[in-house]
């Protein structure tokens, strides 16, 4: 007996955290994970930075993962998983604000996460991505049943769809505001989206001019429009430079001669977007009546951006947050001022909201914007421009 007892404590002391492991070990590096991945970007998230999350070493982690891939496919099932158990314990046949309610409660709950849907999900392979869409496709089909149930019209799931981005706009922004404040908010703005006819369209939207399209005529313009489609293809850290070369004509240490590196033509690309919108919102507001008026304009001209610069627009949003800090700072800056425009349009318009209470709004008509035209596949027409404005008018509450 005594040779057996010694054995068992010399084991215990080999591995003091045996003892204390947390059973739900492999929840928590998967909930650390998802948040790593939402705020940092698949590429630059490391096992190094998930595994200090959680509070252990990199070997125990890969104890539980074999790598980095294996670990991120985990995050977006088990996130998408989540949702369906919770409109699983939704009766069939419910209101569709209870329905409506366990996605967003389940939503807020894992902002920091979720993110990893919108953007970073392009790089799952070819069958783990399928798997998730189909995954998705069925929550959205439990969601669009209640909408047509309460508002029927035939709109190819189209309602059903903004909906969900409106809620799920809250895990693509940092604004500080309480679980139950957002979740109300994000309730009842998803709950006007599926109310409003898309095929009604905007009639007291204003006709939107953007920015002429430059033809690019100089190299390092033509490089810039080249790695465009790419990036937004393929994801920036997935595109050689031997890839932008060749789009271009160029041998790849060719390109080094207008630009430093491949940051670099992702950067341009980022501060393009920014100038193209700003200078777009300045001429939407020119002349408008009052604050309603401007909040119709400001989601007008926004929808027509991302109908017209669809590529662009997805580089922006989906790459900025990978951004070395002092490259990611000037372009923040420029995303916040265009936020406040919107701001301080909606609190005019509706006097009730306080600042953070407008914020998530906006972001929410933001989140209707980006998968509204997902779902008509960026198909540009005024048709398509018409509906897209009026669901984002309506997630806005006006």
């Amino acid at each position: 007996m005594a040779p057996a007892s010694a054995s068992h404590r010399s084991a215990s002391t080999a591995d003091p955290t045996a003892a204390t492991r947390p059973r739900n070990r492999k929840q928590l590096i998967v909930e650390a994970a998802g948040r790593v991945f939402s705020k940092r970007g698949y590429h630059t998230a490391s096992m190094e930075e998930i595994a200090a999350d959680v509070g252990i070493s990199a070997a125990a982690l890969y104890r539980h993962f074999p790598n980095k891939y294996a670990l991120f496919a985990e995050c977006a099932d088990v996130m998408v998983d989540g949702l369906a158990v919770a409109l699983d314990e939704v009766p069939p046949g419910a209101a569709l604000a209870d329905v409506l309610t366990a996605i967003t409660r389940v939503t807020v709950a894992h902002r920091a996460a979720g993110g990893v849907y919108r953007w970073e999900a392009r790089y799952l392979n070819r069958d783990d991505r399928r798997r998730l869409a189909a995954k998705f496709g069925r929550l959205v089909e439990r969601v669009d049943e209640a909408v047509q149930r309460e508002h029927p019209l035939p709109d190819e799931r189209l309602r059903a769809v903004a909906a969900l981005g409106a809620i799920g706009s809250i895990t693509m922004h940092h604004t500080s505001i309480a679980q139950r404040r957002a979740e109300d908010l994000l309730l009842a703005s998803a709950l006007r989206v599926a109310a409003t006819d898309p095929a009604a369209g905007r009639p007291d939207a204003p006709p939107v001019e953007l920015p002429a399209r430059s033809v690019p005529r100089t190299r390092r313009a033509e490089i810039l429009a080249a790695s465009i489609p790419l990036f937004a293809r393929d994801g920036f850290a997935s595109v050689t430079n031997g890839q932008i070369a060749e789009a271009v004509g160029l041998t790849p240490s060719a390109l080094y001669r207008h630009y430093p590196g491949k940051i670099d033509i992702l950067v341009a690309a980022c501060l393009q977007a920014a100038g193209l919108l700003a200078q777009a919102v300045q001429q939407s507001l020119h002349e408008v009546a009052g604050p309603h008026d401007a909040v119709v304009a400001l989601a007008a001209t926004y929808v027509v951006y991302s109908f017209e610069y669809t590529e662009l627009n997805s580089v922006a949003e989906a790459e900025l947050p990978g951004l070395p800090a002092d490259l990611r700072r000037p372009l923040v800056l420029a995303q916040r001022e265009h936020i406040a425009v919107w701001e301080q349009q909606l609190r005019l318009a509706r006097p009730e909201l306080d600042p953070r209470q407008a914020r998530v709004l906006v972001h929410a008509g933001f989140g209707v914007a980006v998968e509204a035209g997902r779902r008509l596949r960026w198909r540009d027409s005024p048709a398509h421009r018409e509906a897209v404005t009026a669901l984002v008018v309506g997630a806005l509450g006006l």
